[in-house]
């Protein structure tokens, strides 16, 4: 006998349920900040190596990165709120390996590393449901609210949480911070739980396909909308060039300054990310995505640029403030266009996907923006250097400048992609939603058959 697809009820579409949950991430993005930062001066004051940390943040980003697609699938395969409540309690379980280790007073860094990875590998489960619910909770017009709202939660680890790290270590012990991040995730378990009953998505359980398939057709289904393909691509470049801004600021702001001027100007930067994410979250915008992505993008590309300009510190604080004030509307634009444009039951294995590709940018300029500012860009622009006598008299010389320059490459291909961007007819095509053309069929059954798009 034929079975019959069971279908779950309709997901309740509520915003206040979404703040709901949101509120929860809140709390535990927070959280992950705290013990972030506190981690890491932990390790730098224990070792007095700055490769300490870099392997802290290697072993935290890297699992969740690669994972991330498996953890779409199974955010498309099972319930959503489970899936969450799962990745949360694992994700906690990695903090408090670490704080018994702690406790037990004989912690080497290794510990850590294997703390933070097991955090790690539980958040690529939890990241992809997270997103995903987003579209089970809200209608389409509040999709830009709710996207703002998840940028504000983000900017908090930068804006929010270093201040409260660098309070409680103060007054308290790196195990006391620890304790607070584990009761921080579960704060968000019992808001998932709160709102459980309206994160079901109709789902055909009539056949369960391997893994890999799932996989597969959650790539087919980005590749089968040529706008929402061209748009990944998009994103992954232009995290590639935020991968140069992450590593080299700090060296570049470091070789004229002191670390107190590079957290004030983290600090204030981030003002301007919050400030832009509460506006997005609290108006609401229904259309003219494609042209706010183009806005964002040249008006970042060009802050970008002034960041390598000068040395003065109010120019630097000031493009930073333009900068990442309008980051948000970028990834508020195409987070919105993908949504609208992806079936909700793939949602999970979609975001998934779409997270290793528009990280791999940031992989890939860890890897070269060291090796690119110290052997290629700084030595053009020392006294001596073979730019010092053109390019050098306009935005100066000596080390740190050659990071300057590739600044203002870098932001200049920003704004020429935005240009590029424009142009595409498909991106555009991407304010009303899949046409009928571009809703993917299923995989194909046969691996040696193939598809051709129309």
């Amino acid at each position: 006998m034929e079975q019959v697809p069971q279908i779950s009820p309709m997901p309740v579409k509520s915003f206040k349920k979404f703040l709901i949950v949101w509120f929860g991430q809140l709390i535990s993005t927070i959280g992950i900040g705290l013990t972030a930062f506190s981690l890491g001066v932990y390790a730098f004051e224990k070792t007095q190596m700055a490769t300490s940390v870099a392997m802290i943040t290697l072993f935290t980003f890297l699992p969740n990165i690669l994972l991330r697609p498996i953890g779409g699938v199974l955010a498309d395969r099972f319930d959503r709120r489970t899936m969450m409540i799962i990745g949360d309690l694992g994700a906690a379980s990695g903090l408090i390996f670490i704080l018994a280790i702690m406790l037990s007073g004989d912690i080497q860094l290794w510990h850590i590393y294997v703390g933070v990875a097991i955090s790690s590998v539980f958040s690529a489960m939890q990241a992809p449901a997270y997103k995903a619910s987003a579209t089970d909770l809200l209608t389409e017009d509040q999709f830009s609210k709710g996207s703002g709202l998840v940028q504000l939660a983000e900017s908090s680890k930068l804006l929010i949480s270093p201040a409260i790290a660098a309070v409680l270590l103060r007054f308290a012990t790196i195990e006391t911070v620890m304790v607070i991040n584990i009761s921080t995730y579960l704060v968000a378990i019992l808001t998932v739980l709160a709102i459980r009953k309206s994160l079901h998505v109709n789902r055909n359980t009539s056949e369960q396909a391997h893994w890999t398939r799932d996989i597969a057709e959650g790539w087919y289904t980005i590749k089968s909308n040529k706008g929402v393909l061209l748009l990944v691509s998009i994103i992954s470049v232009i995290t590639f060039y935020l991968g140069f801004l992450e590593t080299l600021i700090g060296p570049m702001i470091l070789s004229f300054s002191n670390s107190g001027t590079l957290g004030t100007f983290q600090s204030v930067s981030a003002i301007a990310m919050l400030i832009s994410s509460l506006l997005i979250g609290i108006f609401t915008v229904t259309r003219k995505y494609s042209n706010m992505l183009v806005v964002g993008l040249i008006v970042s590309g060009i802050a970008f640029s002034m960041l390598g300009l000068s040395t003065n510190i109010y120019f630097i604080i000031f493009s930073g403030l333009l900068f990442l004030g309008a980051l948000p509307f970028v990834n508020t634009s195409a987070d919105v266009l993908v949504r609208k444009n992806i079936p909700n039951d793939k949602q999970g294995r979609v975001w998934g996907i779409i997270g290793i590709l528009s990280q791999i940018g940031f992989v890939i300029a860890y890897a070269i923006a060291g090796f690119l500012a110290d052997h290629v860009f700084n030595p053009l622009l020392m006294p001596d250097g073979a730019l010092a006598s053109t390019v050098g008299r306009v935005i100066g010389t000596g080390q740190g400048r050659g990071i300057g320059l590739l600044f203002i490459i870098a932001g200049l291909f920003v704004v020429l992609m935005a240009f590029v961007t424009r142009s595409m007819k498909s991106i555009k095509q991407l304010e009303d939603g899949p046409a009928e053309a571009e809703i993917p069929k299923p995989i194909p059954a046969m691996p040696e058959q193939s598809v051709v798009h129309e």
